[in-house]
């Protein structure tokens, strides 16, 4: 059974995966009921906006640059984020986020699956996103 709780600021939940697809630009196609649920948003508020809606100030932009590089040239890429609620509490997220071809071979969209972050790795991405944020200000 999924469980979500708020504790402090912090969002947690358990169980499920989240997905979302994004087209080229980042903006949303698709998002499952996980996804919806535990970013707070509805469907129609998800569609259409670009995926960074959910991004936490947090999160340094360097770390979402290598992310793009990465994806843009047909890679996958994996990394925890800290992503924004609509209430304004946060939540962390394991995430692999994989390109999307066409029948033609051509690049479309990207696909990302989420899952619940560990401790560990969220107190160890925590100092090194800090740390990030520092030199980009």
């Amino acid at each position: 059974m999924d469980k979500i709780v708020p504790v402090n600021e912090e969002y947690i939940f358990e169980g499920s995966i989240l997905i979302s697809q994004t087209d080229l630009n980042g903006l949303i196609t698709f998002t499952n009921r996980k996804f919806c649920e535990v970013s707070g948003y509805k469907v129609n508020e998800l569609i259409g906006s670009n995926h960074n809606i959910i991004r936490h100030p947090d999160m340094p932009k360097a770390a979402f640059t290598k992310m793009w590089s990465t994806i843009k040239g047909g890679q996958a890429w994996n990394g925890l984020i800290k992503n924004l609620r609509k209430d304004g509490l946060f939540y962390w997220v394991d995430t692999e986020i994989i390109p999307v071809y066409n029948d033609n071979e051509e690049l479309t969209g990207y696909i990302a699956a989420k899952k619940v972050a560990s401790r560990k790795d969220i107190k160890e991405n925590e100092a090194f996103y800090r740390k990030m944020l520092e030199t980009e200000n």
